[in-house]
């Protein structure tokens, strides 16, 4: 799987049942006074795309990042999903609910995309996928996808209502609760069987 082939890249808020459970107390309050009713998305433009094995920079006002290990559907058509790939979706910590302002989530390299494509077929069940990330070869975080608010499928077609997904586009099925974090000098490991290891270090801004 090539970086060049992507077109762009959608990160999923809230679709975690853990993650939605912890925000649930503020999804009542102004403005929106009600959970969401649709897919909440954000985008990882290309400026984020960091090759599995690459060094990603850390900028000078950031100290640490949180892991967001999750995988990816690949779409080769509209409707039609070629595969699943690992990413890691690496963002500023914040603490907010709303959707986060792209200063957190879009700085240069901040999204590890794996090089393995498994490709989508009947004996894939994206609900048994476990992701093992580590940091320096010590395991920090066991991510499963058995507890989605809404499945791949569901996911898709809801997000299907409002845009189209074309050949080339990649859609995230969200991001665990209690994101690890990482620091300059660290190796990022993702692993999971059948989507390979997605690795990437961190390293500081130069002065």
């Amino acid at each position: 799987m090539s970086i060049g082939s992507l077109r762009n890249v959608y990160g999923t808020l809230l679709n975690s049942r853990a993650e939605f459970e912890a925000w649930a107390p503020q999804m009542t309050e102004a403005p929106y006074k009600a959970p969401p009713q649709a897919p909440v998305l954000y985008i990882k433009p290309a400026n984020t795309w960091s090759a599995d094995g690459g060094d990603i920079v850390l900028p000078a006002a950031v100290p640490e990042v949180e892991i967001g290990a999750t995988v990816a559907l690949l779409m080769k058509a509209p409707g039609q999903v070629a595969g699943y790939l690992l990413m890691n979706d690496l963002s500023v910590p914040h603490a907010s609910y709303f959707r986060p302002p792209t200063r957190f989530k879009c700085p240069d390299g901040f999204l590890g995309i794996g090089g393995t494509l498994l490709a989508a077929g009947a004996a894939v069940d994206p609900s048994r996928f476990v992701l093992e990330v580590r940091i320096n070869g010590e395991l920090k975080q066991t991510v499963t996808f058995d507890q989605l608010v809404r499945t791949p499928a569901q996911l898709l077609a809801e997000v299907g209502e409002f845009m189209t997904l074309g050949a080339g586009d990649a859609l995230m099925l969200g991001l665990g609760a209690g994101r690890p974090r990482a620091r300059a000098r660290d190796l990022i490991e993702i692993t999971c069987a059948g989507l390979g290891r997605l690795g990437n270090r961190l390293v500081a801004e130069a002065a």
